[in-house]
């Protein structure tokens, strides 16, 4: 081939372009499409559930600048104030469950709300004004429409008169002071005497529930040194306690046997002391000349 030949086909192969080998173009996936694929939802879910969040940040943001402005308060006052104005005004109160407590007490509680319109009225407030009673144990209010609240009283059972100090005071079965009475209104109930006596009743319940035959019998307990009891019977005599609830409760369980089968309360004896484990002390009354007479199994003993 001659170089002239050389030339020719040289241009003849330059003259086309040569054809490359094909290449495919890689789309790099991000890692934030590699998580939509990767849950169970379409994108277009994602998506509305964006929307509706945004949504849901905007009303709230809305409803937080209405709080802190005064708006939302000053739009519900107005409707109370329509409402009320309607006739959905507080008029009557309709009480329920009270014996003992004076009814113009509760009216005056119930109705001391500022604001009559029933919508307004603040319920859990007027609770907590009742339960300031001490006769009430619990009280449930609820609206009538149009007009009427409906005050629902469970009163505390007086079971006891607390004496300290001169004063005397109702209480319940815990202890709860309900009111003060005086001697005249002094009803036919055991009188607890003592500074905190009160706190001790339900103490002072158990305790005498392991005498059933006897705590019918018991008209009055004092407590003594802030640690333990003297009962006082509707025969006229003392029984002195030990300390300690077990002990006491052991030593009143004995007296009672001992009372079964002896007889012991009736028979004159002013004062029982149990405080000594081992021996009970009696003290009778004072003979003719002024003398008193004890005994106990030979020995005689005496109160602190």
């Amino acid at each position: 081939m001659t170089t002239a030949s050389i030339r020719r086909a040289d241009k003849k192969f330059r003259g086309k372009p040569r054809k490359s080998a094909g290449r495919t173009k890689v789309r790099e996936v991000s890692i934030f499409d590699k998580m939509l694929r990767a849950m169970p939802v379409t994108e277009e879910q994602v998506q509305k559930g964006l929307t509706w969040g945004l949504i849901g940040v905007f009303i709230l943001g809305t409803y937080s600048v209405a709080h802190y402005t005064g708006i939302i308060e000053r739009v519900s006052e107005q409707i109370s104030t329509s409402v009320g104005k309607a006739g959905f005004e507080v008029k009557r109160v309709e009480v329920i469950g009270v014996n003992r407590i004076d009814e113009r007490k509760v009216y005056e509680i119930t109705l001391a709300q500022k604001n009559r319109s029933m919508m307004q009225v603040d319920i859990d407030q007027v609770r907590a004004d009742l339960m300031g009673n001490g006769w009430i144990k619990d009280a449930r209010i609820s609206r009538r429409l149009p007009d009427t609240l409906v005050v629902d009283i469970v009163e505390r059972e007086p079971a006891a008169v607390w004496q300290r100090d001169g004063q005397l005071s109702l209480i319940d079965k815990t202890g709860h002071p309900l009111e003060q009475i005086s001697r005249d209104e002094l009803p036919d109930l055991p009188v607890i005497v003592g500074k905190n006596a009160n706190e001790k009743v339900p103490e002072l319940r158990k305790l005498l529930n392991h005498v059933p035959a006897l705590s019918p019998l018991v008209t009055g307990a004092t407590w003594i040194g802030n640690r333990r009891w003297n009962l006082e019977f509707d025969s006229g005599e003392t029984l002195a306690l030990p300390e300690g609830e077990e002990t006491a409760a052991a030593a009143l369980l004995n007296f009672a046997r001992m009372d079964g089968v002896n007889r012991l309360l009736g028979r004159g004896v002013l004062h029982f002391d149990l405080r000594d484990p081992e021996r009970a002390y009696l003290r009778m009354p004072p003979k003719e000349g002024g003398q008193k007479e004890s005994a106990s199994n030979g020995e005689s003993g005496s109160e602190g």
